[in-house]
């Protein structure tokens, strides 16, 4: 039987995107704590006022690990995602998206007050996002959400590390891992965001060394997790932790590093820089893809750079292009 390329569990979100000048992004620092290129998690009042001050949106199906998925499934891989919405019109929005996408949807709705989550990111000239979420339904994912027949179907479980924000989502996080290598399959962990590593710091290092298999991280967030004040001092400390990490640095590209192999792919530099959002998502995509599709690492990398490529290029994390024209050119590892 055929299995399922890769699962993905995280934090069911609608995104509401939106242009915004450096000025206001540093008015709501010095007034909320807005860090700029950061996550910043913000309650039911916050998230109506800043949806009241922010000028024309664009709402789009969204989340880390769903815009993973939604990479895999357009390049022709079989996908899944487990996460939690409401019974509203923004969990209709995220269904659809997803689902349209051609991936496995069919976590059971929250029916009570809490609404879907949403996710205002404001992206300043520089291109750089900086987020600020309400998790709502999204936060009330627990571990009797987590089917494990979907689970034990997948060749890889792909976990976001903002799920770590709550503990019953934690519970469900941690159920995944347990299911995946009951039934012999693969755990990743994508570390999301730098100030989310400094949350969870040590939680997140005990799920390297002892329950994942592959790590997702940038160059920021990898020093973050080791404390380390440069790439290459927390590259020696990851060596060994886990069977697989792949490493992104932006314009200089990313390394992987697997059982001993050390894999440096380089950038490609986008015609237009318009919107960073959703570029490690994407890159762990395509990597993933190939991955479980037999590629080479360095076949799966260069495919998560392209992604990536294309999707800084354009406001959201998502595009419409054909994605399986990415892979042309690419021949399975022999």
């Amino acid at each position: 039987m055929t299995k399922t390329n890769v699962l993905g569990v995280g934090n069911a979100i609608v995104d509401v995107l939106t242009h915004a000048s450096e000025e206001f992004i540093a008015d709501q620092h010095a007034k909320y704590g807005m860090e700029k290129g950061g996550m910043m998690l913000i309650e039911t009042d916050r998230a109506t006022q800043l949806y009241g001050q922010i000028g024309q949106a664009t709402e789009m199906s969204g989340g880390s690990a769903a815009n993973t998925i939604a990479i895999i499934a357009g390049l022709g891989g079989s996908a899944s995602f487990i996460g939690k919405v409401a019974d509203d019109q923004l969990g209709d929005v995220f269904a659809h998206d997803l689902q349209a996408t051609g991936v496995q949807f069919t976590t059971p709705r929250l029916t009570n007050d809490v609404p879907t989550a949403r996710c205002f990111i404001l992206v300043t000239p520089d291109a750089q996002r900086t987020m600020n979420t309400y998790l709502g339904a999204a936060a009330q994912l627990n571990a009797d959400d987590i089917d494990e027949a979907i689970v034990a179907d997948a060749e890889v479980s792909y976990l976001e590390g903002y799920l770590f924000d709550k503990d019953d989502a934690k519970q469900a996080f941690r159920r995944v891992g347990e299911l995946a290598h009951k039934h012999g399959n693969e755990v990743a962990l994508s570390l999301s965001d730098s100030f989310c590593v400094e949350r969870h710091r040590a939680d997140f290092q005990d799920l390297v060394e002892n329950h994942i298999d592959i790590l997702f991280a940038n160059e920021q967030e990898i020093m973050a997790l080791y404390e380390t004040d440069t790439f290459e001092q927390a590259q020696d400390i990851i060596s060994g932790k886990c069977k697989l990490a792949a490493l992104t640095r932006g314009d200089k590209g990313s390394v992987i590093i697997s059982e001993g192999e050390t894999v440096s792919v380089s950038a490609v530099i986008p015609v237009q820089l318009e919107d960073t959002t959703g570029a490690g998502d994407a890159y762990a995509g395509g990597f993933l893809y190939g991955y479980t599709n037999g590629y080479s690492l360095k076949q799966s990398a260069e495919l998560g750079t392209v992604l990536a490529t294309e999707v800084i290029s354009h406001m959201g994390p998502r595009t419409d292009k054909d994605l399986k024209s990415f892979t042309e050119g690419l021949k399975k590892a022999s």
